[in-house]
């Protein structure tokens, strides 16, 4: 960026400093102002120097009735541009670390379900964590082409979705980037049902023409925010139910072995846990108390840990009914713990 329009970075600093400051006050911005508002710590003189050169270059003008500067459109075009260019490295930056962080997380949640397992003699499962709070922290608008941009919305715990919403209208890098700024700053740490039918009439209005991507990028808003599908749940020791006579002598272990292969029964009793808000100790289910339709023979206990910013998943340990309750508390509530703590300090 910087060899190609051929700006030091002191230039683009003062740049980027009397455009903010235009933007902000919409007054003509001085010498005198940029001094005191940059990290650059030089004196009046030079920021003239420097100003006199950006005006030659043809990034800043001066209005007839003031001293000071404005940004012209050449000006605006570097700043968007570096503001995209900024924008695409952050998101691309976070995605990396959140690929490296996921893929540790998968294996440390298989050693966790396989460990538990060894250390009560019982059935286990541990669920990777979903996003429970809803919360909205960003969202980039890209241009893919002349008709579809993809919308980059990262919800709380870094949570990363991707959506490609066509285009009914053609989209200039300006109306991008204000429409980028119109959803950063009306939707910025709101949960869906903050998301009411005033606000989403005043943002479609405030995007005039381009209301259709508003409407399409709220969309995909709501479907980022549902249960992820991709939650992952990983169990061990399944074959330890063969251990109990009076679970290996019915049906129920085979239930229960099927329940572990297949897992839709484990992910419906992970979301009911979680959405549950109270459930954030360790609950216990004896027989029929049991969620899940194949364990009414068995005791499940589960219990949720956090990773933070609302990120939440579940263990659990199925068992016979006369299970050591003391000793599955105690194995429970340890692996609560280091889990807390493992993505706390990863955090």
């Amino acid at each position: 960026m910087l060899e190609e329009h051929g700006l030091s970075d002191r230039k683009l600093k003062i740049l980027h400093a009397i455009i903010q400051t235009y933007l902000e006050s919409g007054e003509p911005v001085g010498s005198r102002t940029i001094s005191k508002y940059t990290d650059l710590n030089l004196s009046s003189a030079t920021i003239r120097n420097e100003m006199a050169d950006l005006e030659e270059l043809g990034y800043i003008i001066q209005p007839h009735t003031s001293a000071g500067r404005i940004p012209s459109d050449k000006g605006y075009r570097l700043y968007v541009d570096m503001l995209m260019q900024e924008k695409e490295q952050e998101l691309s930056d976070m995605q990396e670390q959140m690929l490296q962080k996921a893929d540790k997380m998968d294996q440390l949640l298989k050693q966790a379900a396989k460990v538990l397992a060894n250390n009560t003699n019982y059935a286990t499962m541990v669920s990777t964590p979903m996003n429970n709070l809803n919360k909205i922290k960003f969202i980039q608008l890209s241009l893919v082409d002349e008709d579809q941009v993809i919308a980059v919305i990262v919800l709380g715990g870094n949570v990363i979705k991707n959506k490609i919403i066509p285009l009914d209208e053609p989209l200039s890098n300006e109306n991008l980037l204000k429409l980028n700024m119109l959803l950063n700053t009306t939707l910025n740490g709101m949960s869906i049902e903050e998301i009411n039918l005033g606000l989403i009439a005043r943002l479609k209005e405030q995007a005039g023409i381009h209301s259709e991507v508003i409407s399409n990028v709220l969309d995909a808003v709501a479907d980022a925010i549902q249960i992820d599908e991709d939650m992952q749940i990983y169990t061990s020791g399944a074959t330890n139910i063969f251990k109990y006579p009076e679970l290996s002598d019915k049906q129920s272990a085979q239930d229960i072995i099927s329940a572990f292969e297949e897992k839709q029964q484990l992910t419906d009793l992970v979301t009911q846990t979680l959405s549950q808000e109270e459930n954030t100790g360790i609950q216990v289910y004896i027989g029929d108390e049991s969620p899940v339709q194949n364990m009414k023979d068995c005791s499940v206990v589960t219990a949720t840990y956090e990773l933070g910013e609302g990120m939440k998943g579940t263990i659990g340990i199925i068992g016979p009914k006369r299970m050591d309750y003391e000793h599955v508390l105690k194995s429970m509530k340890r692996l609560q713990t280091e889990l807390d703590e493992m993505f706390h300090k990863k955090e």
